[in-house]
């Protein structure tokens, strides 16, 4: 029974390390291949693809290796199993790191469109880039100095931190600021996105085309809610049972079932080969929803000042202006019709007669406004010309 469940805990490792290897090897040709999906964050996607890369590539094979060929384990002591539990701890904390970051980078995209690149700058970004890879270097190397330590687990098959009373402190700042943390952020963010996407279904959005504006659902909204829960619950499903086991083992004393301890492992570190596949969806359906709330919103727009021009140059009726997708922040709403305003007060017809403006929706999203001047009112003071 005992050998039946090493070969599928190495079966298991290994199927993870080569999902983990594929997926992100992946990800980084789609990246290096296709310059439109670069931005000035690319280093925080470029970061954790590259040590979900390296998991794949060192840990989970050495976790399947020795579940096979030594399951006694390493001397904790040896420069080896120290190595590797340094290296386990740093790549671990900088993947979850980086994908936080890259979360709150989607999020502001997407609920601070307007002032999106004056946030997220390429200095800021490489900034915060160099304070994950320190904060990580920083937390693998505490063990090696005394604070902590890495030892060799029998039930995981992997040198990783001591999970023992006696580095309890450790374990718990670990825990809060390395896992808990980032965990915590990223699913509170995608709440949020789902609150709003879930308001915005209810209420539906307006299409426009040539003629009108109609009322359709946002279907898109769902369908990127959905994601976002999924992604949510994948975080929750590979990382809850390992940190509820290490707090378990660390405050009580006692080992947790070799079962449960080797399951939650495998979890974590199969989070590795999930993360590029999350990040294509989730950037696909927040770039997706964004041009189409923002193509909408033009949309509405345009037609609102069309109807603006009429109402003040020649049919004096109020005008109701529809409600936009919430998604597209207020001050973008804002900005938008300042420049309206704007246009309209150094409009050289101002004042005068009403114009015959017609409004163009082109196939290509291309937004003209035609617009014929017609002669002056006549006046005591100026004749009208008369026709020969």
């Amino acid at each position: 029974m005992v050998n039946a469940l090493r070969t599928l805990y190495a079966a298991l490792m290994a199927l993870s390390s080569m999902a983990s290897v594929c997926g992100n090897l992946l990800l980084l040709v789609v990246l290096l291949l296709n310059k439109e999906l670069r931005s000035d964050t690319l280093g925080l996607v470029l970061s954790f693809s590259l040590s979900d890369l390296a998991l794949g590539l060192s840990t989970i094979p050495f976790g399947a290796h020795n579940s096979l060929s030594q399951p006694s384990g390493y001397p904790s002591e040896g420069a080896f199993c120290q190595g590797n539990g340094f290296i386990f701890l740093l790549l671990q904390t900088s993947s979850i790191h980086s994908l936080t970051w890259a979360t709150v980078d989607k999020f502001t995209e997407i609920c601070f469109a307007l002032s999106y690149r004056s946030i997220w700058t390429a200095g800021r970004s490489r900034v915060v880039l160099v304070l994950v890879w320190l904060f990580c270097l920083v937390a693998a190397t505490l063990p090696l100095l005394g604070f902590g330590s890495y030892v060799y687990s029998e039930s995981r098959f992997l040198c990783c931190p001591s999970f023992t009373p006696e580095n309890r402190y450790f374990v718990v700042l670990w825990m809060l600021l390395g896992i808990v943390a980032p965990i915590f952020t990223m699913c509170s963010l995608y709440g949020y996105i789902v609150y709003v996407a879930r308001k915005q279904a209810r209420r539906g959005t307006f299409m426009c085309n040539e003629l009108h504006c109609f009322y359709v659902p946002a279907n898109n909204y769902l369908r990127s809610s959905i994601v976002m829960v999924t992604t949510s619950v994948c975080l929750l499903v590979c990382w809850l049972p390992y940190i509820s086991v290490c707090l378990y083992e660390t405050f009580s004393g006692q080992q947790s079932p070799a079962v449960t301890s080797a399951l939650s492992a495998w979890l974590v570190l199969t989070s590795a080969a999930l993360n590029p596949w999350i990040t294509c969806m989730t950037q696909t359906y927040v770039r997706l929803s964004k041009c189409k709330g923002c193509k909408q919103s033009m949309l509405l727009h345009v037609r609102w000042f069309h109807h603006r021009v009429l109402v003040r140059f020649a049919v004096k009726e109020p005008f109701k202006l529809p409600s936009v997708c919430s998604c597209v922040s207020s001050r973008y709403r804002a900005a938008v019709r300042q420049s309206i305003g704007r246009f309209i007060r150094r409009c050289p017809c101002s004042g005068t007669c009403p114009q015959s403006s017609t409004l163009h929706l082109h196939t290509t999203n291309c937004i003209s406004v035609t617009t014929t001047s017609t002669r002056p009112l006549s006046s005591p003071k100026t004749p009208v010309p008369t026709a020969p």
